[in-house]
């Protein structure tokens, strides 16, 4: 949350306090309208450059005996790959998908903390063009592995299971052309953004709400703004927990679909 959201937020109409918009969310650092370079744009370009920086420094010198980054790359490599991918896709096809599914997790997992780590403070995926770009990932991902298993036809016909009675087949093909086509991808995006989104307008509404009672408010105001500053801190314990699990509830629904597309009525 940046000095310039703070002082728009408390100085705007005339002095009175503003509530958060989201317009707060957009932040155009340089053009505007949809090839605008936006603020979350950038965030997402400096997590990939820091990802990729930790991962090869501490990785190009391995050790049996790890350093510190070694180890804790070693252990979130190991998270993903024994506790998402192994456990949810079969120790036979799971290894091919690991480098797909490890990015992810670590790429959700960074911008997501962005949100709390100062001077950023911005959760990236409270855009949500950048995890429907995820989804779409996900999802072109698990349709090209199931219609390239068993072809086209197939891989429509196996939507409905067998022995069904004839008058049912349509409806149940029709709620599983939902299901794959509609459902899937998009309650995959909405859901990262809508807690990402609401967690970081929460937060924005108790800083600069507590700010704003402590700079302008009387003696009543002044504690009660304290008090914001209190909430504040509690939802950002609370934030970094669901920001993990975004990550990984994510990543572990992307196994899951490619598991599906992997599984032999696909």
């Amino acid at each position: 949350m940046s000095l310039n959201v703070l002082v728009s937020l408390v100085t705007a109409g005339g002095g009175g306090y503003q509530t958060p918009t989201t317009a707060d969310f957009y932040q155009p650092l340089w053009g505007d309208g949809p090839f605008a370079l936006t603020r979350p744009a950038v965030v997402l370009m400096l997590s990939v450059v820091g990802i990729s920086w930790w991962l090869i420094a501490t990785t190009r010198r391995a050790a049996v005996v790890p350093s510190k980054g070694q180890w804790a790359t070693e252990g979130l490599y190991s998270f993903v790959r024994n506790g998402v991918a192994r456990d949810i896709i079969g120790s036979k096809d799971f290894l091919r998908y690991v480098p797909l599914l490890f990015s992810m997790f670590v790429l959700l997992l960074v911008n997501n903390l962005f949100g709390v780590i100062p001077p950023i403070q911005y959760p990236t995926m409270s855009r949500i063009g950048i995890p429907i770009a995820l989804t779409l990932v996900v999802y072109v991902t698990y349709l090209y592995i199931g219609i390239k298993r068993v072809g086209v036809g197939a891989y429509f016909k196996n939507l409905v299971p067998g022995g069904l009675p004839a008058w049912i087949v349509p409806f149940i093909f029709l709620l599983e052309i939902i299901t794959f086509f509609v459902t899937r991808p998009l309650t995959l995006a909405l859901r990262l953004f809508g807690n990402m989104f609401a967690g970081h307008l929460l937060l924005l509404l108790f800083i600069t709400g507590g700010q704003y009672m402590v700079i302008n408010g009387g003696l009543g105001l002044k504690i009660a703004g304290g008090g914001s500053y209190i909430m504040a801190f509690v939802l950002t314990v609370f934030e970094i927990l669901i920001e993990f699990l975004q990550a990984y509830i994510f990543t572990l629904l992307a196994a899951t679909y490619i598991a599906g597309s992997l599984a032999d009525e696909h």
